[in-house]
C-alpha cells in the first residue's frame, strides 16, 4: 500500500465527510482576514529568506537571498576571452529565451520583416510555458469584458500592478486567443465550436480557456511549429551570459556560451528581447518548484547588470497545490483547474477550511497555517500536507469528467498507483511563479534603450500576486508586443562600437561595496550535486 497508516486514517475522515463537504460552501474571506493570514503565514511576508540589495539600480531594496547572491555574483565574462570585434551572429532582433514569450516575440518580429534569432540555453520549448496546465484567461464572451478582467487582475495583485500594463494585458487578451486559435491551438470546445471556459481563483467570470490540462504544452507546440515553419534561426544549448552595449549605452547584443562545448560567441543585434522566464530553480527559502530545469532568473541578472531596474523582486508565487506525495513527483504542479472543477481543500480532520478559489497567495498561506499552528496537516516523508479531494469532481459533474478534463494529471498519479478519481491527493505549496521582474514600459522596453523584456521576466503586470491563466496570456500579449516593437525600433537603429564597459563598472561597484563573492553569475542551471 502506497499510503501510510496515518494517511489512510485521515483519508477515512475525508471520505466520511465528502458528501457534506460537497454541499458546503465555505465563506469568502474579508480583505482584512486575507491580509492578516498573509502577514502571518505567506513566505513573502517573512523577514527570513530576504536581504538588502547592496549595488545596482535597486540598491537598498529587499530581495530574496538567493537572488541577491546572483546580483552580487561575479560576471562570467570576466574570466573569458571575449573578442567583441569578432561577431559570430549579426541580426536585427536577438531573442534570449525559447519559451512562449520568446517564440511569440520572434514570430511577430519575423512577420514584421526583421532578421530574428532565438538563443536558448536548453532547447526551444524547454520552458515554464510547457509546464502550464490550467488555461489562459481572456474576456471574450458575452457577460464579460476587459474592464471586468482588469478589476480582477488588479485585485489579485493587491492593486499595486502597473495599470498601463494591466490595461494592455486585458485589452489585447481576446485578440491573443484568436491569434492562437488561428495558429492551430486545440482549445477545448463545445460541439458547436464555442470555447469551453471555467473560473479560476480570484476571477469573477468564467474566462479560462484550456486544452484539457496541458494548455501550456499545446500552446508551446503550436508556437514552436510556427517558429520552425517560418525558418527563424534557433540556437539551442547556448546561454546568454551578458548583454553587450554599444558606445552609446544602448543594448546591442549578447555574449553567448555554448553549454555543451564551452565556446564563447558574440551576437550583435539592433534590439534585444529578454524572455528567459522564471526563477523556481533558485528554490527560494528551500521550497520545491513546479518550474522547468532552466528557471534560474538569468534574465533578471542580465538586465540588471546592463542598467535595467527590477520591480517587485521580493514577491514570488507559491502555488497552493504542489504535489506533496509521492516523493518522486514532489513539488510538481496540481493545476488550479482541479479546484475550479469542484475539488476542495480538506485538512487532516476531514474539514473544509478555506474557499478553494481564493487567490493563490491566500490559499497557499491557508495550507501552511493548517500544517503548522493549527496542527491539522497530514504527515508525509517531506513534512506535512493537506488533502485535495479530487473524487468530488466526478461526483459533481458525472463519472468520466476527471479523466476527460484532467488526463495528464490522472496519468501522472496512476504511474505511482494513485487513482485520483477514487482517492484524494496530498498537496503543499510549491514555488511556481516570479511575480516581480524587470521594469518595462507599455512598449516592452526597459530604461536601457533597445533592451526589451517579455514574459515571466517582466515585473509589474501581476503586482504582488498573479491570477491563474494570466501568465499564459501575458507571454502572448507582451511577447507579441515586444517582437513588434523591437522590429519597428530596429529599423531606426545604427549600432555603435560594441563594449562591455558596463560589466567592468559593475565589478568596480561590487568591490566598492566590499563584495568579494566569486559565485559565477548568472546561475544558468541549478546544482543538485549531493553535498556530503
Amino acid at each position: 500500500m502506497i499510503f501510510t497508516q496515518e494517511m489512510l486514517e485521515s483519508m477515512k475522515k475525508v471520505e466520511a465527510a465528502r458528501e457534506a463537504n460537497i454541499a458546503y460552501e465555505p465563506p469568502r474571506m474579508s480583505a482584512e482576514e486575507k491580509e492578516a493570514l498573509l502577514a502571518e503565514y505567506h513566505p513573502d511576508y517573512k523577514d527570513k529568506g530576504f536581504t538588502t540589495i547592496k549595488i545596482g539600480p535597486n540598491k537598498g531594496e529587499r530581495a530574496p537571498i538567493e537572488l541577491e547572491e546572483m546580483i552580487e555574483g561575479r560576471s562570467r565574462v570576466l574570466d573569458l576571452n571575449v573578442d567583441l570585434n569578432k561577431v559570430d551572429y549579426d541580426v536585427d532582433v536577438l531573442v534570449i529565451g525559447g519559451g512562449g514569450s520568446g517564440s511569440s516575440a520572434a514570430i511577430e518580429a519575423n512577420k514584421a520583416g526583421a532578421n530574428v534569432m532565438i538563443v536558448t540555453k536548453l532547447r526551444i520549448g524547454d520552458a515554464n510555458t510547457m509546464m502550464a496546465e490550467g488555461g489562459i484567461q481572456a474576456a471574450d464572451k458575452p457577460g464579460d469584458s476587459p474592464a471586468q478582467h482588469y478589476l480582477d487582475v488588479m485585485g489579485g495583485g493587491h492593486f499595486v500592478n502597473r495599470p498601463e500594463l494591466v490595461r494592455k494585458l486585458v485589452m489585447d487578451g481576446p485578440g491573443a486567443i484568436k491569434w492562437l486559435n488561428e495558429l492551430g491551438v486545440e482549445f477545448d470546445k463545445d460541439e458547436d465550436g464555442t470555447m469551453v471556459t471555467t473560473h479560476g481563483g480570484g476571477t469573477s467570470r468564467k474566462r479560462m480557456h484550456a486544452a484539457a490540462d496541458y494548455s501550456g504544452a499545446e500552446i508551446m507546440r503550436t508556437l514552436r511549429d510556427e517558429v520552425l515553419n517560418r525558418g527563424i534561426t534557433v540556437v539551442d544549448f547556448t546561454a546568454a551570459i551578458e548583454i553587450i552595449k554599444d558606445e552609446n549605452g544602448n543594448a546591442a547584443g549578447a555574449v553567448l556560451l555554448n553549454m555543451e562545448t564551452g565556446e564563447v560567441r558574440v551576437a550583435r543585434a539592433k534590439c534585444v528581447v529578454i524572455a528567459t522566464g522564471g526563477a523556481g530553480r533558485m528554490h527560494y527559502q528551500g521550497f520545491p518548484t513546479s518550474n522547468h530545469y532552466g528557471a534560474t532568473a538569468d534574465g533578471l541578472i542580465l538586465g540588471y547588470r546592463a542598467g535595467a531596474k527590477l520591480l517587485y523582486q521580493d514577491t514570488l508565487q507559491y502555488h497552493p497545490t504542489g504535489v506533496a506525495f509521492p516523493q518522486q513527483i514532489y513539488g510538481a504542479l496540481v493545476t488550479e483547474k482541479v479546484r475550479s472543477m469542484g475539488a476542495k481543500l480538506i485538512n487532516s480532520e476531514g474539514e473544509v477550511y478555506v474557499h478553494p478559489l481564493e487567490t493563490r497567495d491566500v490559499n497557499a498561506a491557508a495550507v501552511i497555517r493548517e500544517c503548522s499552528t493549527r496542527g491539522k496537516g497530514v504527515p508525509t516523508p517531506t513534512g506535512k500536507a493537506v488533502w485535495l479531494d479530487t473524487p468530488m469532481i466526478d461526483m459533481i459533474h458525472g463519472k468520466g469528467t476527471l479523466e476527460k478534463r484532467l488526463p495528464a494529471m490522472l496519468r501522472m498519479y496512476l504511474k505511482f498507483g494513485i487513482d485520483m478519481r477514487e482517492t484524494p491527493i496530498l498537496i503543499y505549496p510549491t514555488l511556481h511563479y516570479q511575480n516581480g521582474g524587470l521594469e518595462i514600459g507599455v512598449n516592452g522596453m526597459t530604461r536601457v534603450e533597445n533592451l526589451f523584456v517579455a514574459g515571466e521576466a517582466v515585473g509589474g503586470i501581476h503586482g504582488r500576486n498573479r491570477l491563474m491563466g494570466n501568465s499564459l496570456l501575458d507571454i502572448i500579449v507582451f511577447g507579441r508586443n515586444a517582437g513588434q516593437q523591437a522590429a519597428a525600433k530596429a529599423k531606426t537603429v545604427t549600432v555603435g562600437a560594441l563594449t562591455l564597459d558596463h560589466v567592468a563598472k559593475y565589478e568596480e561597484e561590487r568591490k566598492a561595496a566590499g563584495i568579494d563573492s566569486e559565485t559565477a553569475s548568472p546561475k544558468l542551471l541549478p546544482d543538485y550535486t549531493r553535498k556530503f
